[in-house]
């Protein structure tokens, strides 16, 4: 299977965070990975390949190599959150006969995208069961909510100027209904809960119904929901399984918050892959000098879309920049280091990008236009590692259906494959690879 199809089908499964978690879990476990908790002691030796969770919501996997001279990490670092709605913990709102749901905005999306279209929810709720409380995963796999748009004889301006006010503008339709609706008791219905199990509370998101698909003259587009950033981490995976045996310790880290900054258990600026790295090295009977040595040596590929020239607004691209979709992958640069790419850690992207066959192109900002941040900056607060950030070239992102080259994914693949396949050789002024 080409990986641009591997990641249309995962895709069109990846419903809310924590379903795209799990599959990746069960992705690995076919794989013959095992997985640890890490409320216990990690049991790993070398040859041996192993993934761990956090939330639900964040998933680390990693695979010892069966001999080496001294440790090191290849990682990648992708993120597993889109922009969406999440549903108010007492959701519930009632006009005339209608029943809508209270959201607030998750991440910072294009939201008039959301409007007039098939939408369902999806995500983890919390239910006591006895003495235990338990998650379930839940999706309502029907054509179940829309935003409607106000009508334009009453908003002449809505082609115009209009700014749609979340409190307001924004809340979607669920049915018909009385006074006796109970939301609670609804998710109970659709999560089959007997008389003894208790919703107690959730975390559920909005998800568009549109199907993934490939589209264009050539079919050279994919055109999908939450194509920032799954596109990017499931083509990552991709690689990652695919890979051969190298000398170091390869690592696929997927995040979770990167749309809302991070600052999370589960997000890149969190302990988790920090706390990984450690426990992979106490295991092996490292010490924490050997650790500062193998993360020294180590190398990180973060891994979040780009933004492709937009053939209806080339004024907002950069000057040099040159962002085309099927022309390899991009490689993006800030000098404030939104970005984390530098002349070093491009260099250790070539390489690999070389070997691959892969073709690569640059990404930067217009000076007077501020950009975004992504997961390179965000890892190294907590793990100082030699850091690149690529990603896939795009166009609507944080739209609700977002598009990208389909030969890109490939490309991503193939490079993450190399990746993890090469035993890099980083010291303070050298790189070489094998």
């Amino acid at each position: 299977m080409q990986a641009k199809q591997f990641v249309k089908e995962r895709l069109e499964k990846s419903y809310s965070v924590f379903h795209a978690v799990k599959n990746r879990g069960e992705e690995l476990e076919k794989a013959g990975y095992t997985e640890l908790k890490e409320d216990l002691p990690f049991h790993i030796e070398k040859g041996g390949k192993y993934f761990v969770e956090r939330n639900q919501t964040a998933i680390i996997a990693f695979r010892i190599p069966s001999s080496y001279d001294g440790l090191s990490f290849q990682i990648s670092a992708t993120h597993n959150d889109s922009p969406s709605f999440k549903i108010k913990p007492n959701p519930v709102l009632r006009y005339k006969n209608l029943i809508l749901l209270n959201t607030e905005p998750y991440g910072g999306g294009i939201y008039n995208t959301w409007m007039d279209r098939p939408l369902s929810f999806a995500g983890r709720v919390r239910v006591k069961s006895k003495d235990r409380i338990e998650s379930r995963l839940l999706n309502i796999d029907e054509d179940l909510l829309t935003i409607p748009n106000l009508a334009i004889h009453f908003n002449r301006t809505i082609n115009t100027s209009r700014n749609y006010n979340p409190a307001k503008d924004r809340i979607p339709l669920l049915g018909m209904g009385d006074e006796s609706f109970d939301f609670n008791a609804f998710l109970a219905k659709k999560l089959n809960l007997n008389k003894e199990e208790t919703v107690l509370s959730h975390d559920l998101f909005l998800y568009s119904r549109v199907k993934p698909c490939f589209l264009g003259r050539n079919k050279e587009f994919l055109s999908s929901p939450r194509l920032d950033d799954l596109s990017s981490a499931y083509s990552a995976l991709y690689g990652f399984l695919n890979a051969k045996e190298n000398k170091a310790v390869d690592v696929f880290a997927s995040f979770d918050n990167e749309e809302v900054g991070s600052l999370t258990k589960q997000g890149a600026n969190s302990t988790f892959l920090k706390d990984v790295l450690e426990r992979i090295v106490f295991a092996l009977d490292g010490s924490l000098d050997e650790l500062k040595q193998a993360v020294s040596a180590s190398s990180l590929f973060s891994i979040d879309n780009a933004h492709a020239n937009h053939p209806n607004y080339p004024e907002i691209s950069d000057k040099t920049t040159d962002v085309e979709r099927n022309k390899g992958i991009v490689v993006k640069s800030n000098a404030n280091q939104s970005y984390t790419s530098d002349a070093f850690s491009i260099a250790v992207f070539k390489a690999i990008a070389e070997k691959a066959g892969v073709n690569y192109q640059y990404f930067t900002n217009r000076s007077d236009l501020r950009g975004g941040s992504t997961l390179g900056n965000l890892s190294n607060s907590e793990v100082s590692l030699t850091a690149v950030d690529i990603g896939l070239a795009q166009l609507a992102r944080h739209s609700s259906t977002e598009l990208c080259g389909s030969e890109d994914i490939n490309s991503m693949a193939k490079l993450m494959e190399t990746y993890f396949s090469s035993t890099l050789s980083i010291t303070l002024d050298s790189i070489s690879r094998k």
